[in-house]
């Protein structure tokens, strides 16, 4: 059904129908905007819950049992539902929003020019109408005159007493307004003739085009409303099946949920491998009571023999009691290094996770000495690349590193032995386990040294160990030393710039050009302790040596 031929006459009307339509739009578009802003503060607050119950964690404190992994899991997807409400919310200002704002732009564009060509069109019927008007009004006015100049005529042609002369006026005069009654006749129906033609055309042509172009728009402008209605819901419908995951995976990640799981974990956590406490033994104070001869009847008297048995009973009892701080005050451990404050499984679990690393720190180093040496051949077989001594320093450190995290791994794997009662010892790692005690003067660290540089332009200055003090030094001043489980760290390297035979006891053999490990400095006495390759420790010379202490090692200093 057409506006322009069933609406002709509702021209205002159709003008008021028209901005009713762009303010429903407008007010939709609000509605639109309302609505993306609640989901972009849902979607917030959503994050801001997961990232209130999902705080940042190290790698020890990640969760290991199932309901805290699950947990984490239905976060971790809860987290994922806000980022599609931002999608939601993010889809609607593009497509349903911000294309309504531009809309109903272009609509009260385009509804201003059609309303403007038909308030022209009016203006210009109306002016036709008062052209035809006045026309009419002037035609009227010129017939009245022409009548009444007619009366006057016959009123003197019947007069017997005018004259001639007054006769021939009046008939003059009613001649001239005849005829101006009949140009005005002539042009009124010029007018009336226009006007109807353009009051036709403008009922019949340009006010249904212009009223059909207002219904077209006010068309379109309804369809636009169901588009936007239906990409309304489709930005819903497009994150459903990625909402279903996330709530598949929630479902999922309940179901994934183990109690039984969950006991064995507290069980490994906080099993301390200790055996129950065994039965006190019942101390008997009355040994020493004189018994009277009735009371020597009771039993047989006792022995030597079982008394010497019997022994002590004192140590065992401390034994259970070293055993009951499971059941009261744990008691602290002198060192935390080796994790003996904690229960045997855990002090096992500590252990083998430090090996863990220290294995791959030393994986790395192996990894960047292979690298260095390769360098280094390529450096030597083409000098113009760089030149290799450059990078004996960084070998030399590399290998200090790695017998640091060799030692490192070898002192925990003694203590890892320990707790799995395994007889194990430095004696199958080094070739002696021997004690070897300093030379003499090591009692008195303290003493001054003096580095005197003139012995060194003079050649080997070939410094006597000591010989005849080694004898009376104490042996057992320095078992601790070298029979300690433990192996000292490495805290730098030396080249032997001459060979050393290391005859006396407590010296150690050196080839020259020889690099070996620096576990302790001289302290003023002449002597230096090293390690070699194999694993043999013992005092050398210092002045036999060039020396090269780790940066991060106290006192670092080069000695040749």
């Amino acid at each position: 059904m057409s506006w322009g031929t069933e609406l002709w006459d509702q021209f205002d009307n159709l003008d008021k129908h028209t901005q009713w339509g762009i303010d429903f739009l407008e007010r939709y578009a609000k509605f639109v905007k309302e609505r993306l802003e609640i989901e972009q503060t849902y979607a917030k607050q959503l994050r801001n819950l997961v990232k209130k119950y999902c705080p940042k964690r190290s790698k020890d404190e990640e969760p290991r049992f199932s309901s805290c992994v699950s947990f984490y899991s239905i976060l971790n997807e809860l987290n994922d539902y806000a980022g599609q409400r931002e999608v939601v919310a993010e889809d609607m200002g593009h497509k349903v929003y911000g294309e309504l704002l531009r809309y109903s732009q272009d609509l009260k564009a385009e509804r201003k020019h059609h309303l403007q060509e038909g308030r022209k069109a009016q203006q210009y019927l109306d002016q036709c109408w008062k052209q035809m008007d006045n026309s009419k009004k002037k035609f009227e006015r010129e017939c009245k005159e022409a009548e009444k100049c007619q009366l006057g005529f016959e009123k003197l042609d019947n007069d017997i007493n005018a004259t001639k002369s007054e006769v021939e006026k009046a008939k003059s005069q009613l001649y001239l307004r005849t005829h101006m009654a009949d140009e005005s006749k002539n042009e009124y129906a010029a007018q009336l003739q226009n006007f109807n033609g353009e009051q036709w055309k403008h009922f019949n042509s340009a006010i249904p085009l212009i009223f059909k172009n207002l219904q077209d728009m006010d068309e379109r402008r309804t369809v636009k409303l169901g588009e936007t209605y239906r990409s309304f819901a489709e930005v819903e419908r497009k994150v459903l099946p990625i909402i279903s995951t996330c709530l598949e995976v929630m479902v999922s990640a309940a179901k994934a949920v183990d109690h039984r799981k969950d006991s064995v974990i507290v069980v490994e956590s906080f099993k301390s491998g200790f055996e129950p406490p065994g039965d006190f033994p019942f101390e008997d104070f009355s040994q020493n009571i004189q018994r009277s001869g009735s009371d020597s009847t009771l039993g047989p008297p006792r022995s030597g023999g079982e008394q010497g048995g019997k022994g002590d009973p004192r140590p065992s009892l401390g034994k259970a009691k070293n055993k009951l701080w499971l059941f009261g005050k744990k008691p602290k451990a002198p060192s935390l290094e080796d994790f003996s404050h904690l229960p045997p499984e855990q002090r096992r679990k500590r252990l083998q996770h430090r090996i863990d690393e220290l294995s791959r720190d030393l994986q790395k180093e192996l990894d960047q000495r292979d690298a260095l040496n390769k360098m280094k051949d390529v450096y030597e077989k083409n000098p113009q690349m760089g030149d290799p001594i450059s990078l004996q320093p960084k070998i030399s450190e590399t290998m200090c590193t790695m017998e640091r995290l060799r030692s490192e791994i070898h002192k925990n794997e003694t203590w890892l032995s320990e707790v799995e009662g395994k007889n194990s010892s430095r004696g199958d790692r080094r070739p002696s386990t021997d004690p070897h005690p300093a030379p003499a003067g090591r009692e008195s660290p303290e003493g001054s040294y003096t580095d005197d540089t003139t012995q060194e332009l003079r050649g080997p200055p070939h410094p006597s160990p000591r010989q005849p003090d080694l004898p009376h030094a104490d042996v057992h001043e320095f078992d601790d030393e070298f029979d300690d489980d433990d192996p000292l760290p490495v805290i730098g390297h030396c080249k032997a710039l001459y060979s050393f035979d290391g005859q006396n006891e407590g010296t150690l053999v050196m080839l020259e050009d020889e690099v070996l490990y620096i576990i302790e400095e001289d302290k003023g006495d002449g002597w230096t302790r090293a390690r070699r390759q194999g694993g043999e420790e013992g005092y050398v010379p210092t002045s036999y040596l060039e020396i090269t202490m780790e940066k991060n090692s106290k006192g670092a200093v080069t000695y040749i």
